[in-house]
C-alpha cells in the first residue's frame, strides 16, 4: 500500500504512530504556512495559580466559591472537521484473512485514513470531532484540537478496529441526519462510508445529504470501497457463497452468472449517489482501499483550499 507497508497494515499496534507515518509521508515538499488564531471559545474552568493574569478570572465563580477560578479558553481555529465512520457490517468486506494476504478492509482503510486525517488537522491546529455509526450513532464527539483529545478520539478508533461485530445493519440516513443537528454550524463533515442502504432508503440517504448542506455544512463523502471485488466484479468464475455481512443471509452461485446484472446495478446506484452530490455539491470521491491513503489526504487539502482557511 502506498505510504504504509504492509507489516504495519497487518500489526495495527499504534494508531498514533501509523497515523504520523501516513502524514508524514504526505506532507514531505509541502509548505505548512505559519498559524495565527487568538482565543475565543470557553472550555473549562482551572484553578488560578498565584503569578498569573488576572484577567481571566472568573469573579462570578469567585462570588459563589470563595476560591479562585481561571476561564480556560481552546484556541480558535480555522477549521472544524466532523469525521463520520459508518461501522455497519458491510464494511468488514472483504473479511480480514491474514493467510490468504487480507490484511485491510473498508473499516480498517477508514479507521487509519480517520487517524491520519486527524494528525493533519492537528497539525494545522485544527478542531476535529468524531462520529460513529451503524444502525445508531453509537460515538459522537464535538470539536476540539487539544492532544488530549486527539488521544481520546485514536482510542475510540482503536476499539472500533479491534472489536468487529458481525451482522450489524446500517442505518446511514438516519445517522447522517441526526449529526447534521448536532454539529456546529459550518463545518466541514468527512464521511467514510461505503452507502449502502436498503434500496427503499436510497431516497432517504439523499435527503440526509441535503440536510447537511442545508445546515451549511461543506461535505466531502469517501466512497469508500473495493474496487476491484464490489464495483468490477473480478471473482473467478467458479461456484462462490456469497454472504450478506448485516444479515448473514447466503447465496450460492456462479460468479459470472450474475457479473453483467451485478455491475449494472451498482454502476446504476453509483451514478445516482454521484449526480445527487453533484446537485448538493457535495465532494464525491471514491476511495478504493487499495491505492493507499494519499487520495484521501489530497481530498481534504483541496478542499480546505478551495474554503480559503
Amino acid at each position: 500500500m502506498s505510504l504504509l507497508n504492509e507489516q504495519s497494515v497487518r500489526d495495527l499496534g499504534n494508531l498514533e504512530l501509523l497515523a504520523k507515518q501516513v502524514v508524514e509521508g504526505f506532507i514531505i515538499g509541502l509548505h505548512k504556512s505559519p498559524f495565527h488564531g487568538f482565543s475565543v471559545e470557553f472550555a473549562e474552568h482551572r484553578l488560578y495559580n498565584q503569578g498569573e493574569d488576572t484577567k481571566n478570572i472568573d469573579w462570578k465563580v469567585y462570588g459563589r466559591t470563595d476560591k479562585l477560578f481561571t476561564k480556560r479558553f481552546e484556541e480558535e481555529t480555522n477549521l472544524r472537521c466532523q469525521i463520520v465512520i459508518d461501522a455497519s457490517s458491510s464494511m468488514y468486506f472483504p473479511e480480514i484473512t491474514p493467510k490468504k494476504g487480507e490484511h485491510i478492509n473498508k473499516l480498517r482503510f477508514s479507521g487509519l485514513a480517520a487517524a491520519a486525517l486527524m494528525n493533519l488537522l492537528q497539525k494545522q491546529r485544527d478542531a476535529f470531532g468524531l462520529s460513529i455509526f451503524d444502525d445508531a450513532v453509537s460515538t459522537h464527539t464535538r470539536c476540539k484540537s487539544s492532544t488530549s483529545h486527539y488521544r481520546l478520539l485514536l482510542t475510540y478508533l482503536d476499539k472500533l478496529l479491534n472489536n468487529p461485530e458481525h451482522n450489524r445493519k446500517t442505518a446511514a440516513a438516519a445517522a447522517l441526519h441526526q449529526i447534521a443537528d448536532s454539529i456546529h454550524k459550518r463545518s466541514l463533515v468527512v464521511i467514510f462510508s461505503d452507502m449502502f442502504e436498503q434500496s427503499e432508503d436510497t431516497e432517504r440517504l439523499f435527503s440526509a445529504l441535503q440536510h447537511l448542506k442545508h445546515n451549511k455544512h461543506e461535505v466531502i463523502l469517501f466512497h469508500v470501497v473495493d474496487k476491484s471485488l464490489e464495483m468490477d466484479f473480478e471473482f473467478e468464475n467458479r461456484p462462490y457463497v456469497f454472504i450478506d455481512m448485516e444479515t448473514g443471509e447466503k447465496v450460492r452461485l456462479q460468479s459470472n452468472q450474475v457479473k453483467d446484472y451485478y455491475k449494472e446495478r451498482i454502476q446504476k446506484f453509483k451514478d445516482a449517489l454521484q449526480m445527487k452530490c453533484l446537485q448538493y455539491k457535495v465532494d464525491f470521491v471514491e476511495a478504493d482501499i487499495k491505492k493507499g491513503f494519499k487520495q484521501v489526504l489530497q481530498s481534504y487539502l483541496v478542499k480546505r483550499n478551495k474554503m480559503g482557511v
